[in-house]
C-alpha cells in the first residue's frame, strides 16, 4: 500500500522527444533560410505597394541607367525600373515551383504509394516508366513538351512537373516499401483496416521526412528551370517580368550595362540556396532524431 502511495505521489517522467519543427528552429541556417522565404512571400503579396514604379512603364530616355537615387537598381533596355520588376517577379518565383512540384506530387506520390504497397506487376510497370523518363535529359524533355503545349509559365511548369515526377515516385516508392515491411502494417490489415486508412494513418506520416526533403530540393530546381525556360523565351511572356527574362535582357546588354545581371542573378541564387538549405536541415534533423 505504501509503495503504491509513493508511486502515485511521484509521477514518472517520460523523456520527451523533440518535434521536427523544434529541432529545425534550433538550427540558425534553417531560421535564416525560412526567414528569407517568408520575406519573399511578403514582398510578393505586397508588390504593388512596395514597388516604387509601374514595372511595365517604359521611359526610353532612361534606358540602361546604372543605380541612382531615382532607380536604386538601375533601368533595363526599355527604361523600366529594375527594382520594381524584380519585386513584381517575386510572385512568379514562388508560383512557378509550386506549379511544377504540385504536378510532380499529383503524379509521383499516388503511383509511388501504389507501387510500394501493391508491388507485383504494378510496381514493375511504374518502375520501368520512371526509369525511362529518368533516362531522358530533363530540360530537353521539358523543351519538347513546351514545344507541343506552347510557351507560357503554366505550360513550362507543367512540363517540369512531368520531369520531376519520376524523382518523387522513386523516393515515395522506396519509403513505402520500407514501411510496408513493418509489423504494424500487417496488424492494421489483420484487424480489417482499409487501404485508405493504412495509407493515411500509417504510411504517409512515416514517409513524410524523405518526401519533404525531396520536395524542398525540387522547389529550388524548379525555380532554376523556370529561369532557364524564361531566359530562352519559353516561360514567362512579355510584358510580365521574371528573373529569368531579366537575366536574358541583362545578357543582351552585358557590355553596355554590366551591373544589370546582378539584381536578378542574386535574387535567384539566394532563393535557390534557401530552398536547398531547408531541405538539408530537414534531412539532418530527421537523421538526428533517428539516431537519438
Amino acid at each position: 500500500m505504501a509503495t503504491t502511495t509513493i508511486a502515485a505521489a511521484v509521477p514518472l517522467r517520460r523523456p520527451r522527444r523533440a518535434t521536427l519543427l523544434r529541432v529545425l528552429l534550433r538550427r540558425p541556417s534553417f531560421v535564416v533560410a525560412a526567414s528569407f522565404l517568408l520575406l519573399l512571400v511578403v514582398v510578393a503579396v505586397f508588390a504593388p505597394v512596395i514597388a516604387p514604379y509601374d514595372p511595365n512603364k517604359q521611359v526610353l530616355a532612361d534606358r540602361l541607367q546604372g543605380p541612382s537615387a531615382q532607380h536604386w537598381l538601375g533601368t533595363d533596355d526599355l527604361g523600366r525600373d529594375v527594382l520594381s520588376r524584380l519585386i513584381h517577379a517575386a510572385d512568379l518565383a514562388l508560383l512557378a515551383p509550386l506549379i511544377s512540384v504540385g504536378v510532380a506530387i499529383l503524379i509521383g506520390v499516388p503511383t509511388g504509394l501504389w507501387a510500394g504497397l501493391r508491388r507485383g506487376w504494378v510496381d514493375a510497370v511504374f518502375s520501368r516508366i520512371a526509369d525511362a523518363l529518368l533516362s531522358l535529359p530533363g530540360l530537353a524533355f521539358a523543351l519538347a513538351i513546351v514545344a507541343v503545349l506552347g510557351p507560357g509559365l503554366v505550360n513550362a511548369m507543367v512540363a517540369m512537373g512531368i520531369v520531376f515526377a519520376p524523382n518523387l515516385f522513386r523516393v515515395v516508392r522506396g519509403a513505402a516499401l520500407a514501411v510496408a515491411e513493418e509489423s504494424y502494417i500487417e496488424s492494421a490489415r489483420a484487424i480489417g483496416c482499409s487501404t485508405a486508412r493504412i495509407v493515411w494513418v500509417h504510411v504517409l506520416p512515416n514517409i513524410a521526412a524523405p518526401f519533404l526533403v525531396q520536395t524542398t530540393i525540387l522547389m529550388g530546381v524548379a525555380l532554376l528551370a523556370e529561369a532557364s525556360l524564361s531566359f530562352l523565351g519559353l516561360g514567362v511572356q512579355p510584358p510580365d517580368s521574371s528573373w529569368g527574362s531579366m537575366l536574358e535582357v541583362a545578357y543582351q546588354n552585358q557590355y553596355r550595362a554590366p551591373f544589370a545581371v546582378l539584381p536578378a542573378g542574386t535574387a535567384l541564387v539566394l532563393t535557390v540556396l534557401a530552398f536547398n538549405t531547408i531541405g538539408d536541415c530537414i534531412r539532418d534533423a530527421v537523421a538526428r532524431r533517428r539516431s537519438a
